[in-house]
């Protein structure tokens, strides 16, 4: 079959044969009568529809359409049809069949000008993607052809939904049209190795070279809710970005209730005050207050939204205004949301500690638009809502910080298995007929965490002072080279340059370097002076000598020296690259004493995470005793990546410093594989706070102090209770023996971080014993060793 939706680079011919094979050999094996006799009529069926298995033409399609119906009922049940979003499609096509009831709707609804486009690659990329199943099937490869991709559907109000679209393509053949086609090995391995050659690519796969015969299904999800919370989540979670927040929180809230003009709003609670106030860390508006700032809670509520929000801490749903304001004596409210246009609305409690801390507005132009049974929707998200406000309460500048990366993670082999059995329950279920079932989200309750990391000490001044003394060499430079044009020959602009490039030096040897200085700097060096090189390599041999050297120096992107930025990069890089593996390999070790969770990131430094606990591994019996093994793992493995992390400066060209810190919490928790993140998360608002200590603790201060609790050639232990700093005691004691920690041990108290109370932290000096090195030095005596 040749047509105009078919790609112009292969055969494709629309045939059934794969599943009539399929028919033929359960038949054979078949024990039940009942079922032998289902499958032998259907088989009959065919042999009376020859073209289900010869092929059949786009344009007799709608001909065969019952017939494939009745080939296809296992794959599309009809008891499914209005619950599955499913179609069969002709491969490398558009063009859907057989699609289900619910599809069906879902298109209809979408309106006469909407079209699915299932292909949205690019010629090339399609041409790829069929050669990728050439190579799978008739070369017997291995390569990985899934990746996620998504489709919006107006519903019939307009809204946009989205769905995640899967491919089955078991029910497809290929074959070569002719042997003179054929592939070598070494053409094969040359393919893998030159992706993106075009010309070779059409060169190994002529067209109509090969032939697709079969169909191939595809299933739909919706994830428009999901994908809203996902979005949400991450606009609350962006401390650095509030440009549009509002509005981007709207549109996620319309999507989530399915509702368009649907508003949003917020208003703080001061509960000492016991008055409501505008948001004062965002430009959130206040539906509750309206035009005022702030107002005493009895002058704006009646005596039932007052129960509502203040006395009870539930949610106040009005689906009619005009009519609630009938009811009620102070109109405040009503009046103010009746001049908006606003007709119906959800007063929505945020709380901590069972404390009222503010009240989240979502508001329609529509009467009973918003109603108690939508209201529970807030309840998936109320949770994350209420840890964003709290941080933004606490910390003004930084109200919000992106902790979610969409990035797709591998399944670490601890976890595996319960990714197996939810997989195992899913085929089982839909077997026998079951259409409810679907990959949940995958949890583990009464987890320990263990977090530790190494980080670089000061690395944004550190990169700075690298920038600066870029910058400082290449003035130098400039200097010299116009000093011997100005002997040359007797220009003025050649004495302007001079003295604005000494004004420059002389402001950065004198401070530090900020984005304005360093941008007027550049500006100078690209606008002006690197133009002028042009002309001094007309003059005298030396002065040519000098501009050659400088030139070969400069990027010819930027213009400009990044000799000792990129050493600085480099640096980073290398030893973060050393002391991931170094972790990693340990951690082939640390898996022995008990299967753990593992997952560490690399950023200015290693950081990683551990959970352990018997819902991980439920075929060993955990006992506290492998935690606590863990533990001390985990602090001589952080020790080893110190004496790594410094053994590594000798030969690399820059010299960086470290700060390590261990954060010990004392309570266990639930983690969570978010199926729309793919990655694990810590699960529940109360654990958060978990991550809360986890993101802030490094940059904490000693209480009292100004001092980091971080420090170089140390390592911090943070903690809250006593037994706690006892174990750990013990472990440096062990670790004091072993001359792998030094004697200098302190006892400290940290400054409260976002609302978390009490950590207090033992600091001990570490040990360094390095290759090039006989004895066991202090972090000072290395410091003077290794001329840091």
């Amino acid at each position: 079959m040749e047509n105009e939706s078919s790609p112009s680079f292969m055969n494709v011919q629309l045939t059934f044969k794969k599943i009539v094979d399929h028919y033929k050999s359960r038949l054979v094996n078949e024990e039940s009568n009942f079922k032998k006799l289902y499958i032998s009529s259907i088989l009959r069926f065919v042999d009376e529809n020859e073209e289900l298995i010869s092929g059949i033409q786009l344009d007799e399609l709608s001909r065969f359409e019952e017939s494939i119906s009745i080939l296809l009922s296992d794959l599309f049940p009809a008891a499914l049809s209005k619950n599955e979003i499913k179609a069969a499609t002709i491969p490398f096509t558009d063009i859907l069949f057989n699609k289900t009831e619910r599809l069906e709707n879902i298109i209809d609804n979408a309106g006469p000008d909407f079209t699915l486009n299932l292909r949205k690659d690019s010629q090339f990329d399609m041409f790829r993607i069929s050669c990728g199943i050439i190579l799978n099937q008739v070369y017997d490869q291995s390569i990985d052809l899934s990746r996620p991709m998504h489709v919006y559907i107006p519903d019939k109000n307009g809204h946009k939904r989205t769905y995640r679209v899967t491919y089955n393509a078991d029910f497809i053949d290929v074959k070569i049209n002719d042997d003179s086609y054929l592939l070598s090995e070494e053409d094969v391995k040359n393919l893998l190795r030159m992706p993106d050659d075009q010309k070779f690519w059409n060169k190994c796969f002529p067209k109509f070279s090969y032939t697709f015969s079969g169909f191939v299904i595809i299933s739909l999800t919706d994830v428009t809710i999901d994908a809203a919370i996902s979005d949400l989540k991450t606009i609350l979670l962006d401390t650095n970005s509030k440009k549009d927040q509002t509005s981007k929180i709207e549109s996620i809230f319309r999507n989530i209730f399915n509702l368009e003009n649907l508003r949003v709003g917020f208003t703080s609670y001061d509960h000492r005050e016991q008055s409501f106030e505008i948001n004062t860390y965002n430009e959130t508006e206040s539906f509750i207050l309206g035009n005022i700032s702030e107002s005493d809670c009895n002058g704006v509520l009646c005596a039932d939204s007052y129960e509502h929000l203040i006395s009870n801490s539930e949610p106040l749903v009005i689906t009619d205004v005009e009519d609630y304001a009938t009811k009620i004596k102070n109109k405040f409210l009503t009046d103010n949301l009746l001049k908006k246009g606003i007709q119906s609305a959800i007063f929505y409690p945020i709380t901590k500690s069972s404390r009222l801390i503010g009240v989240l507005e979502i508001v329609s132009i529509k009467k009973f638009a918003l109603n108690s049974f939508n209201a529970s929707k807030i309840d998936d998200v109320s949770g994350y809502i209420k840890a964003a406000l709290v941080r933004s309460e606490q910390e003004y500048d930084n109200s919000l910080k992106a902790l979610i990366q969409t990035e797709c993670t591998s399944i670490h082999p601890s976890v595996q298995w319960k990714f197996e059995k939810e997989s195992r329950r899913i085929l089982k279920a839909r077997n026998t007929g079951s259409s409810n079932e679907y990959f949940k989200d995958i949890s583990f309750q009464d987890i320990h965490p263990l977090y530790g990391q190494i980080d670089i000490v000061g690395s944004s001044d550190a990169r700075n002072e690298a920038i600066k003394r870029d910058l400082i060499d290449q003035l130098d430079q400039v200097g010299e080279i116009f000093a011997f044009a100005k002997a040359y020959e007797k220009l003025p602009i050649y004495d302007q340059i001079s003295y604005r490039v000494k004004e420059y030096r002389n402001e950065l040897e004198q401070g530090t370097i900020d984005a304005n200085s360093e941008r007027d700097i550049i500006k100078l060096l690209t606008d002006e002076i690197n133009p002028v090189m042009k002309h001094l390599l007309k003059l005298s041999p030396n002065i040519i000598e000098l501009v050659t050297n400088y030139q070969s120096q400069i990027e010819l992107s930027s213009g400009v020296i990044y000799k000792k930025r990129n050493d600085y990069d480099n640096t980073v890089q290398a030893i973060n690259e050393a002391l991931s593996h170094t972790i990693d390999q340990r951690q082939k070790e640390a898996q022995q004493i008990f299967p753990h969770f593992f997952e560490r990131f690399k950023t200015d430094g290693v950081e990683h995470n551990i959970y352990i606990g018997s819902s991980i591994a439920t075929d060993q019996e955990f006992n506290v005793v492998y935690l606590y093994n863990l533990r001390l793992w985990q602090l001589q493995t952080m020790i080893e990546m110190e004496n790594r992390f410094y053994a590594l400066q000798e030969n690399l060209p820059e010299v960086i410093q470290a700060a390590s810190m261990i954060l010990v919490f004392d309570n266990t928790l639930s983690i969570r594989y978010r199926i729309d993140e793919k990655r694990f998360d810590v699960d529940g608002t109360y654990n958060a706070r978990y991550e809360v200590i986890k993101k802030r603790i490094d940059k904490a201060n000693i209480k009292g102090t100004k001092e980091r609790i971080t420090q170089k050639g140390k390592i911090a232990i943070i903690y809250t209770n006593k037994e706690t700093q006892r174990e750990y005691l013990r472990y440096i004691s062990f670790l004091q023996h072993n001359k792998l920690l030094g004697k200098e041990i302190e006892h400290l108290e940290l400054e409260d971080v976002q609302g978390v109370v009490g950590l207090k932290a033992i600091r001990v000096n570490v040990l360094y014993n390095i290759d090039i090195i006989d004895e066991t030095l202090t972090y000072n005596d290395l410091v003077k060793e290794l001329h840091l």
